[in-house]
């Protein structure tokens, strides 16, 4: 099964409750939400509280993606406002061990981010504890960028290990998808596509979501 996450990080905030309500409409089943620090990543977003407040504006699943330096002093707070999933960036922090176990002790899922020059084998050691692993397909910090191809071949090493080692997490690709590549990220293995901008920027974004949804189910058919 293959899920649309659209990400906050493009929508109008004077109108966020309408948009999370129109993707909610067109089948999406997560909401995913860009924390950046302005130190690990050249941009500044939002926090707990927004957190928190979409917490109260939704059902939906809350994807917390923290793009942040020493991710572990802040997991309590993102816990306690609503986050159902929080992935954290092993480039940012010396203890991904820890930082994953706290996230895990809190009865929600985690997972590891990992920036487009950062290989797949770092997590080697951590995979057992992941939920799920999410794929840079740009390098973090802004809406709107192009699509790296060389994620395609991460996400397929991410899928022959999940095989060879039995193992059960996840994998969520986030940055420059669209319709023009979702078929090509689903047959590769993505099962979790955070799409921002492609949603968003559309002139109805629930009909998006559902065309999206509509060529990933297709594209399920025909992995390989």
């Amino acid at each position: 099964m293959a899920e649309i996450a659209p990400s906050i990080l493009a929508a109008d905030f004077s109108r966020l409750g309408a948009q999370i309500q129109a993707v909610r409409e067109g089948g999406a089943s997560i909401i995913h939400v860009d924390v950046m620090d302005g130190h690990f990543v050249p941009n500044l977003t939002v926090g707990v509280p927004v957190v928190a407040s979409l917490r109260k504006a939704t059902d939906l699943l809350l994807d917390v993606h923290l793009m942040i330096e020493e991710p572990e002093r802040y997991i309590p707070d993102f816990a306690e406002a609503g986050a159902d999933m929080i992935s954290v960036h092993p480039e940012a922090t010396h203890h991904l061990d820890r930082a994953l176990q706290m996230i895990r002790q809190r009865d929600i899922e985690a997972g590891a981010a990992i920036n487009p020059a950062t290989p797949v084998g770092v997590l080697s050691e951590v995979l057992p504890m992941l939920d799920f692993v999410l794929v840079m397909s740009v390098n973090p910090g802004f809406g709107g960028q192009g699509f790296l191809p060389g994620s395609l071949e991460k996400i397929r090493q991410l899928r022959r290990l999940r095989e060879e080692c039995r193992l059960a997490f996840r994998i969520e690709v986030d940055g420059g998808v669209g319709l023009e590549n979702l078929s090509d990220l689903v047959r590769a293995g993505a099962e979790i596509l955070v799409a921002g901008t492609s949603v968003f920027h559309s002139p109805d974004p629930a009909a998006t979501v559902r065309e999206m949804l509509k060529a990933a189910q297709l594209a399920v058919a025909q992995k390989v």
